[in-house]
């Protein structure tokens, strides 16, 4: 062995390292208040996701829910849940499901979103990203389409959105 280079690793779809956002989610999730401040750090992170008050209620690889509450600050003009307000809750999902199953070899950006609005949302919103499957992360670039249902209080589909996220290597 002495003397010997390391054999680099180079299928980075074996790193063991959990991720930082689904190990703070495992460490605060089942206290009391714990999944309350995980959310509020999110939006502390990223702003934006503030505005739908969203809270995460279940993450792990491959899947991710997200409610949020219908409040005025959502509202469109006939007051329902604004349809860019459910895309923002899409988002919020999708982006806390990259970040629990991505692996920390690796980074992920959102490439593209399709929406359809399919009713109306009256009520407030719960928002499911899941994968059919959790891809191999090598040393190429992949698309991952991320399907995301958003329903409304009755289980109701609202909108149904894929977002397509590029996952590379990190450099």
């Amino acid at each position: 062995m002495s003397g010997e280079a390391p054999t680099p690793i180079t299928q980075a779809t074996h790193e063991t390292r959990t991720p930082p956002t689904l190990a703070l989610w495992r460490r605060l999730a089942s206290k009391p208040g714990g999944k309350r401040l995980f959310s509020t750090a999110i939006s502390l992170k990223v702003p934006y996701f503030g505005t739908v008050l969203p809270t995460v209620r279940a993450l792990e690889p491959g899947r991710c829910e997200v409610t949020a509450p219908k409040w005025f600050g959502v509202y469109n003009h006939i007051k329902t849940f604004h349809a860019i307000a459910t895309c923002n809750l899409a988002e919020i999902a999708m982006g806390m499901l990259a970040e629990a199953t991505v692996p920390v070899t690796h980074r992920w950006l959102p490439k593209g979103m399709t929406v359809s609005y399919v009713a109306k949302a009256e009520t407030g919103l719960r928002a499911v990203a899941e994968l059919p499957r959790i891809p191999e992360f090598g040393s190429e670039g992949v698309e991952l389409p991320v399907p995301v249902t958003i329903y409304d209080k009755r289980d109701k589909p609202v909108t149904e959105a894929v977002i397509t996220v590029w996952v590379t290597p990190k450099k």
